[in-house]
């Protein structure tokens, strides 16, 4: 990446984190139980979630390149493989999370993700894993993290009824697109019209998930 494209990756990044830091603070108690794009999770889930992966972020950068994760990229499974068992790592973290309201989710969220982006800039140029002989710097992994950020704030954005887009799609994407070598070569169909509505269906989002109120 560019230097140029560096600073509009950490920008977005930071974009990511505030804005669903600005969501969550229009739940209230009722609507922190609400349903969300991500089948099975409340919106409380999502918090949790979220909560939960910032601090696995800051785990893999710790361990670089020999984390939990570079082990299982390295193993070269096929890519609806790696998403179950990500998938399956992610149920049992959200299970072994104590209970805590939706606003304390997003608190320790927000300190764990500011906190790692604060870590990108002095380690940006380190391998973080591989997959397939492609070797995923620190600096693509957090343009997969700033995707991940954006595409749960459209998550919540959703069960509030309402709808988001992050400012620049496009490099939202192509962040996305870096950080993701295992997903992106076998994604196909984007006529690079609408880079937003794109990543949705590739991360398996339906776009008319029927919550956005008329």
């Amino acid at each position: 990446m560019s230097r140029v494209s560096r600073a509009g990756v950490l920008a977005a990044y930071r974009d990511g984190v505030t804005v669903i830091c600005e969501l969550a603070a229009q739940f209230s108690d009722e609507t922190w139980l609400a349903a969300t794009p991500c089948a099975e999770w409340r919106a409380v889930d999502l918090a949790g979630h979220l909560r939960c992966v910032a601090d696995d972020y800051h785990e893999y950068l710790d361990d670089a390149p020999g984390s939990r994760l570079a082990r299982l990229m390295a193993a070269n499974a096929p890519a609806d493989s790696l998403v179950r068992k990500l998938a399956r790592q992610n149920a049992a973290e959200l299970a072994a999370l104590p209970d805590a309201p939706g606003p304390e989710h997003i608190m320790a969220f927000a300190d764990s993700a500011r906190s790692y982006g604060r870590r990108l800039p002095q380690s940006w140029d380190l391998i973080h894993h591989s997959y397939r002989g492609i070797d995923v710097t620190v600096g693509a992994m957090a343009g997969a993290a700033c995707a991940e950020w954006h595409l749960h704030a459209w998550d919540l954005a959703r069960s509030l009824g309402k709808d988001y887009c992050p400012a620049d799609p496009g490099l939202v994407l192509a962040a996305w697109r870096g950080g993701m070598p295992q997903l992106w070569p076998e994604l196909t169909g984007w006529d690079g019209d609408d880079p937003w509505l794109y990543l949705l269906t590739a991360t398996s989002r339906d776009p008319g998930w029927p919550r956005v109120l008329k």
